[in-house]
């Protein structure tokens, strides 16, 4: 079987005394490292806090490489890439979107040690399987709209970036469907989902899924609940910051 290669992160080490674990942060669909995860508000005051950080960078996404095949994004290949690209000791780990997806899988399959879990803006179902692949191709490549809201809403996420390896990713996804009752985190978990987020609804049946889990909401939609001062604040508080 071909070997495929770890994720490249973004590293940054402690500008203090080391104070806890290292942090991992994983970014959602359709958007990046440096967008989910601004420098001057996640890696550096974590690194004035003591705090060595990962930002990772997904397949097709800008930061990471390209998706050149369907099976190398399978949710399977995804998390074995994510792990083999973070150190073996004990993280703290945070995901927004599909990265919360991701991560959940890299906590419950003890891919790596995980101390502390923070999932936020996750969805309870798996969307990727009804998206019309083919209808979202060639509407990428100049053909009709898709008929369907929801592949109408991915065309327009990957329009404008590497259209092909997103696509790809989401193929990947769905083949592995998000399952949450197959496999539970059994580590201290953080839930967080926008106010006015309709990604994130139903979030409370996952994080009833989880032993002694936290669900905290903040203000905003998908995005602006990630941007909100309220979300940071909370995670911070959660990772001992």
């Amino acid at each position: 079987m071909k070997s495929v290669a770890a994720l490249p992160v973004t590293h940054t080490q402690p500008a203090a005394q080391v104070t806890g674990p290292p942090v991992v942060l994983v970014h959602g669909f359709a958007s990046s490292g440096a967008a989910d995860w601004p420098a001057d508000r996640w890696s550096e005051p974590l690194a004035k806090a003591g705090r060595e950080t990962f930002v990772v960078h997904l397949p097709g996404h800008a930061g990471g490489p390209a998706a050149e095949s369907t099976a190398d994004v399978t949710t399977g290949n995804l998390v074995r890439r994510l792990a083999d690209g973070l150190p073996s000791s004990r993280i703290d780990l945070v995901g927004y979107s599909l990265g919360a997806r991701l991560a959940w899988d890299l906590a419950a399959t003890r891919a790596v040690p995980v101390r502390r879990l923070v999932l936020g803006g996750m969805s309870p179902t798996e969307p990727f399987g009804m998206v019309d692949l083919a209808a979202a191709r060639a509407a990428v490549r100049g053909g009709p709209s898709p008929a369907d809201p929801l592949t109408t809403a991915i065309t327009g996420m990957v329009r404008d970036q590497d259209a092909d390896s997103l696509l790809r990713v989401v193929e990947g996804l769905a083949r592995e469907p998000f399952d949450p009752a197959a496999r539970v985190p059994r580590v201290p978990t953080l839930f967080i989902a926008g106010e006015d987020d309709p990604m994130s609804q139903g979030i409370d049946r996952l994080a009833a899924l989880v032993p002694h889990a936290l669900l905290q909401r903040v203000p905003g939609d998908h995005r602006g609940a990630l941007t909100s001062e309220e979300l940071r604040t909370t995670v911070f508080r959660f990772l001992d910051v």
